[in-house]
């Protein structure tokens, strides 16, 4: 929380929207650190309730994610250190079925997906159509 200078008491309206600033920007804080509480709770029961079931756990980790992201789509891949294979896709309902049907594959050489593995904390893709994932 910021200091109040003393010139602000001069004014107490600009004082009062200063602490109600505040005030929300606390609650916002409060309320986003309460939601990932909330999704992590909820892939632990699913982790606890189903030992051995990796399914379940993807599809709460996914859909947890999305919900606190605000997405409208989400996918989650593994990579055995050879190939990838989506484990949990949310999302166009066609771009879903294409993946299903991808199956485990290999990475493309210099793919997005490779840089992402070797560390690349950013990558911009201008057009995903013209990209080999």
């Amino acid at each position: 929380m910021s200091a109040i200078p003393d010139s602000t008491f001069a004014n107490p309206q600009e004082l009062i929207a200063d602490l109600q600033r505040q005030l929300a920007a606390s609650n916002a804080e409060r309320d986003e650190a309460l939601a990932q509480q909330t999704a992590t709770a909820e892939v632990l029961q699913v982790i606890n309730a189903s030992p051995g079931d990796l399914d379940a756990v993807f599809e709460a980790v996914i859909t947890n994610a999305m919900t606190l992201c605000e997405a409208s789509f989400g996918h989650m891949h593994i990579y055995d250190g050879e190939h990838v294979r989506a484990v949990a896709l949310r999302g166009d309902p066609q771009f879903v079925e294409w993946q299903r049907r991808r199956g485990s594959h290999p990475i493309n050489p210099g793919s997005p997906v490779e840089r992402a593995l070797h560390g690349e904390d950013v990558i911009h893709i201008v057009d995903a159509t013209s990209e080999e994932l």
